[in-house]
């Protein structure tokens, strides 16, 4: 060995022998001079292939004329001058030798406050040789940690991205070199690590991340609060091995920190955000790192999990299907620290930004899934946050947190969360968003058995038809979700809702009543028609017939209360209008609802809006009302009690609205066929001065409504009627005539040709010659009407009259022909009145 280092060392001394010369130009003032024997230096050591031995007692004789080279003016002396070194430290068996002089001089140019080296290249080239020497070196850099730090702080937060690239990775190298030394100034890495973290380029932002993974790993532990938050951000990273980086430094400290214990509470959230991430690559990642804490925990502490271990490896019933459920020391993780990690989730669930919101309702389900029935000690601040979430306007957010909610129900026994959902349900505490708790129970029931559930059924639907819960609000978001809870039921406990059904009948009632949204309303139809087939029922008409009595007595115990603005009204529109032909069965109740809503002193309003309603059911009287037969027996009680009280005059539009709504129910009445004559006879007294009196109406469609009604008055029981009441007809329709509605004369028109067709054979023309004439009188009048459809329609008129009094008619024709514009139709009535069988009693007289 001696002799080998002798020769090493004359071989040394021939080399620096040739070098002489070179090394004096370094000293020149040529800028070139000073290159060129840089070249010639490099060329003529590092090029040459010398022995390691030769080039270790090279090196030592140049280093330091070397490293005074690295503050030459000219970049490419100082270029070639580096570069030297460099391949001196990497060919030299003992590298160790040149730190005393080489890492100062590197502080020097790096590590000070202002950095002495301008070209950014050269910046790089430093570090890269710093980067090659604590690997190189090792362990024996630690005399030198001061330096180290100080070059490293600069260069981090260097502006060329390279040299942040570089010092990040010789930040790693040389945590792991020296260990038991670094951790006293790792603290000082993490600001400029933080200040860099966020950089524009992907690749510093992995470097950075890197880094501070080996800085927080290998110092004291205190400063990984300072980490975390900036970790966290960048799982939000659009670069995928920005996020991958994360996973990988939050799973090292998982597995390996120290103080790791300290910081489970931390570090859970990042690595459990990671196994949601978009890419497979990461999820898989995250998991498998999962995995591995999981295992690792399990084998130290294994005494504590021996009993869980042994008995709890079956899955929960209803466990959510193609998800591998966590092993135990995964789970245990999160039980453990499911209280410390609450608050934060609350929190950020809520945060300003889009991204984090959504992230932490994904982990939400996270732990969710880990927790399972260890979620019950919690489950107060998961409902708190739970309602805070799905009232956000991101659709992902509240998707992510029903799944949650759904979970919960799996999990978590029904006793436990009925218990607070349905105290919730009841006193919503948010007036801007009342059915975010129907949501969450509509979730939560979602992920819970139906066994389960039976035995709290009729709580829940209790709850769901409390008029303070179905009747309180009327937005369309409040009624999809009440609406939804009942298709959650019939869902999860299909026939077992037969107990309930009136309940749930309700409210599907109240939904239907009270939206306004056509989609919405089929939606609640077609709930009506599932629960009528949960029971096994033929038909939705079962359905109703099963429970009409009640549903009909559940309005009538409010009635006295109704206004136009009341839910009730229109739940029961719905009731009468889809239960079709089943309402009939149940007149008697029903008469005894609309005698108290329909008084005269009730809202005008909500009157108007049942009248309508009636009048529509009273025209297929056959299939609503009267479909067995028992509206007959109310109808005479229902003109009466309920219409004519409603045709008196009162002051006011709304007033006059009320009785043109109820001349339109009275018409359909007649119409519809529900009243029999002998019970029209029986009130037409009373009847009949209320319609003629509508007609001096101000309203038009009144006046039309009552000339019609007259109409089929006289069409049913016209013949029947007494002399004194037929002669109380025809001056009131003579009066319309004249009417500024065409409609309206022409419906007159031929109310009067009816009324002509009722006069029977008791009807004297004689002695009731005076009505007769002025009848023909005014007739006349209007047969030479500028409306020619109005002068059709007179003429058919007369045409039926000239059977009652042909010599009366014809003189009063004769009388009118010469005063008309064109006695067309004069004459057509007179060859008319010629046509008829000769009357000679009649003619005689007059």
């Amino acid at each position: 060995m001696a002799a080998m280092a002798a020769g090493d060392e004359r071989a040394a001394d021939e080399v620096l022998r040739g070098l002489t010369r070179h090394l004096n130009c370094l000293n020149e003032e040529s800028k070139t001079t000073r290159k060129r024997a840089l070249e010639a230096i490099k060329r003529e050591t590092i090029d040459k292939g010398l022995s390691s031995g030769v080039l270790q007692e090279v090196f030592s004789r140049l280093l330091k004329s070397l490293l005074k080279c690295l503050s030459d003016p000219m970049e490419r002396c100082r270029e070639t001058a580096i570069v030297t070194i460099g391949e001196f430290i990497r060919c030299v068996p003992q590298p160790e030798t040149s730190l005393p002089y080489l890492v100062p001089c590197l502080a020097q140019r790096l590590g000070g406050k202002e950095i002495l080296e301008p070209a950014e290249e050269l910046r790089l080239s430093a570090m890269e040789v710093l980067t090659l020497t604590v690997e190189v070196c090792g362990k024996q850099l630690a005399p030198y940690l001061n330096d180290v730090m100080n070059i490293l702080q600069r260069t981090i937060v260097d502006p060329f991205p390279d040299v942040k690239r570089e010092s990040c990775k010789c930040t790693v190298s040389f945590a792991k070199c020296v260990p038991d030394h670094f951790h006293m100034q790792a603290e000082s890495l993490v600001k400029p690590l933080m200040q860099t973290i966020a950089h524009q380029h992907s690749r510093v932002r992995v470097s950075v991340i890197e880094a501070t993974g080996a800085v927080i790993q290998h110092g004291t532990g205190k400063n990984v609060d300072d980490v975390l938050s900036h970790l966290a951000q960048r799982l939000f990273d659009e670069s995928p091995q920005v996020r991958k980086a994360v996973t990988l430094v939050v799973g090292d400290w998982l597995l390996h920190m120290r103080d790791r214990y300290s910081y489970f509470h931390k570090l859970l959230p990042l690595m459990l955000s990671s196994i949601n991430d978009e890419i497979p690559e990461i999820r898989l990642l995250a998991a498998d790192l999962w995995r591995q804490t999981g295992a690792q925990w399990e084998k130290e502490n294994e005494d504590d999990i021996k009993d869980k271990m042994d008995f709890l490896l079956t899955p929960p019933p209803l466990y959510p299907a193609g998800v591998e459920r966590p092993r135990l020391g995964c789970r245990e993780l999160v039980v453990r620290n499911l209280s410390k990690l609450m608050p934060a989730i609350t929190h950020d669930v809520t945060d300003w930004l889009v991204p984090t919101r959504v992230k932490t309702s994904q982990l939400l389900s996270v732990l969710l899934l880990h927790a399972e029935d260890h979620c019950t000690q919690h489950l107060q601040p998961l409902l708190a946050t739970l309602y805070r979430a799905c009232s956000d306007t991101e659709r992902d957010v509240v998707n992510n947190c029903l799944a949650a909610g759904k979970l919960l129900g799996t999990f978590v026994s029904p006793a436990a969360f009925l218990k607070l959902l349905l105290n919730h349900v009841e006193t919503s505490s948010s007036p801007s968003h009342p059915w975010i708790p129907l949501m969450v129970l509509a979730a939560v029931l979602g992920g819970c058995s139906g066994p389960l559930l039976q035995p709290h059924l009729q709580q829940i639907a209790n709850t769901l038809a409390q008029p303070d819960v179905c009747h309180e609000y009327q937005q369309v978001m409040y009624l999809e979700q009440l609406l939804a809870c009942v298709d959650v039921l019939l869902t999860q406990c299909e026939s077992d809702c037969g107990s309930v059904s009136l309940q749930l009948l309700q409210v599907l009632v109240t939904v239907q009543s009270l939206s306004t949204e056509p989609l919405l309303r089929d939606k609640a139809l077609e709930s009506v028609w599932r629960l009528s087939k949960v029971q096994g029922l033929v038909a939705v008409m079962e359905l109703y017939r099963q429970h009409m009595g009640q549903l009909l007595d559940w309005l009538s115990a409010s009635v006295n209360t109704w206004s136009s603005y009341s839910p009730q009204r229109r739940q029961l529109h719905v009731l009468v209008v889809h239960s079709g032909p089943v309402i009939g069965e149940f007149v008697s109740q029903l008469m005894a609802l609309l005698r108290s809503c329909l008084l005269p002193d009730r809202d005008p309003e909500m009157r108007i809006s049942i009248f309508t309603m009636l009048a529509k059911l009273l025209l297929d009287a056959a299939n609503t009302l009267d479909s067995q037969g028992r509206f007959r027996d109310e109808s005479e009680a229902f003109l009466c009690d309920v219409l004519l009280p409603n045709l008196v005059w009162r002051a006011g539009r709304t007033a006059a609205a009320v009785r043109t709504a109820t001349l339109s129910c009275l018409l359909a009445l007649l119409h519809g066929g529900a009243v029999t004559p002998g019970q029209l006879l029986c009130v037409e007294e009373t009847l009949s001065p209320q319609v003629l009196s509508a007609l001096e109406e101000d309203s038009q469609m009144a006046r039309l409504l009552a000339c019609r009604s007259l109409s089929t008055i006289l069409t049913l029981i016209g013949p029947s009627l007494p002399l004194d009441t037929l002669n109380k007809f025809y001056p009131a329709l003579l009066k319309r005539l004249d009417d500024s509605s065409e409609e309206v004369r022409g419906t007159a028109v031929r109310a009067l040709g009816l009324w002509l067709s009722s006069l029977n054979k008791d009807y004297d023309p004689q002695v009731c010659a005076a009505h007769l004439e002025l009848v023909f009188q005014e007739l006349l009048l209007h047969l030479d009407d500028p409306d020619g459809s109005l002068q059709e329609q007179v003429l058919e008129v007369l045409k039926t009259g000239s059977s009652v009094s042909p010599a009366l008619l014809k003189k009063e024709v004769e009388a009118a022909r010469n005063k008309q514009r064109s006695p067309i139709y004069c004459d057509q009535l007179l060859q008319h009145i010629q046509s008829l069988p000769r009357e000679t009693e009649d003619c005689t007289e007059l």
